[in-house]
């Protein structure tokens, strides 16, 4: 008999680095198929680039969900969407070397998601940043990872937090 199948989740994962490199954190939002927030994380990465935070969001998000479960990512950083859809298979054929012979930047991120996202029903959708009518799920990721980079806190449903607020620009 086969099993019922898993209800899909909808998520959405952002970092942030106030300078680039700078103080930094990382943020993911869960919700159902209804896009109701079931939980939200968010976390502090010290001083690090925006692409790491931006990796270090999906890791993190892929590590806290089933991986049984069919999920839709939404992302506003094309590079760490790329590294993962579409230059990895590339990266890992040229023992992580790019097109132009040079290592992989951030490569043990990248790696660490290769191994969470293998075997999983995993469909990345890009979403516009910081627009006015813009996805929710990804405004709640931004803000809890600018919150997280300015306050180097974590923070989340886990721990009680109030959602954070809308950061200023």
């Amino acid at each position: 008999m086969i099993p019922p199948m898993a209800e899909r989740v909808i998520a959405a994962c952002d970092g942030a680095s106030k300078g680039n490199p700078g103080p930094a954190g990382w943020g993911w939002v869960l919700a159902d198929a209804g896009e109701t927030v079931l939980r939200w994380e968010a976390g502090p990465l010290g001083t690090a680039t925006n692409n790491v935070a931006e990796l270090t969001a999906l890791e993190r998000l892929l590590a806290a969900t089933d991986p049984v479960v069919p999920i839709e990512i939404r992302m506003d950083s094309q590079y760490a969407m790329k590294a993962v859809t579409t230059w990895l298979p590339g990266w890992k054929r040229k023992g992580w070397k790019t097109a132009a012979g040079k290592p992989v930047a951030n490569q043990e991120l990248v790696m660490r998601i290769d191994e969470l996202l293998t075997g999983r029903e995993v469909e990345f959708r890009y979403v516009p940043a910081h627009q006015v009518d813009g996805d929710r799920l990804n405004d709640l990721a931004d803000r809890a990872a600018s919150q997280a980079a300015l306050l180097q806190e974590a923070a989340g449903t886990a721990l009680g937090s109030p959602e954070p607020p809308a950061a200023p620009d």
